[in-house]
């Protein structure tokens, strides 16, 4: 990938997931061939604005001055992706009361689409724990990264995360006794 302040291939970083575009989620369809003929024989630069989850840039780019992003979700290509940056909002409520593009009809904001299935999935997933004697409640899991985090009763995702004892996961006691064998403390 090139550096930042480089012209690049926006819309081939952005269907390889290497930039993730700051305010707006990935372009689908429509908004790929509209993105397409925005940027086409054009340069364009990217400002990295933060990484997500999954380790992509989020950046917000610009072609001969103006940002892509904003218009992306002026033109109703996209829509302001509040994760990362507030700035588009008004862009977003423009583009829905002109109803440009996806404001044509009713679809299920993003955000709320990828929220239902994490739901579904934590209602449907048996959560396994194993029965520890003592009454050590504290789970200390690994995540696909290999980081040992631990949940503590009440956090956020303490009812779905599951313990793999195979895996080297384990329960915990306190969370002093989870820091002294090297685990951090769940963010949620």
């Amino acid at each position: 990938m090139a550096p930042f302040g480089v012209p690049v291939a926006l819309p081939s970083l952005l269907r390889r997931s290497l930039i993730r575009p700051c305010g707006a989620p990935s372009p689908e369809k429509g908004a790929a061939a509209a993105l397409d003929g925005y940027v086409l024989d054009k340069t364009v630069r990217c400002q990295p604005k933060d990484t997500d989850r999954y380790g992509r840039v989020v950046a917000e780019c610009f072609v001969q001055g103006q940002s892509v992003n904003r218009w992306m979700v002026r033109s109703g290509w996209a829509v302001a992706y509040r994760q990362y940056a507030t700035a588009f909002i008004a862009d977003e409520a423009d583009a829905r009361q002109h109803q440009r593009n996806l404001w044509q009809g009713s679809f299920q904001m993003p955000a709320d689409y990828r929220r239902g299935k994490r739901d579904k999935a934590a209602r449907q997933a048996p959560v396994a724990t194993p029965t520890v004697s003592g009454g050590c409640r504290i789970k200390g899991n690994i995540c696909r990264q290999g980081k040992k985090i631990y949940h503590m009763p009440g956090q956020r995702d303490y009812e779905r995360t599951s313990i793999d004892l195979s895996r080297g996961e384990r329960m915990f006691c306190s969370p002093e006794e989870a820091a002294r064998a090297g685990w951090q403390p769940a963010k949620r």
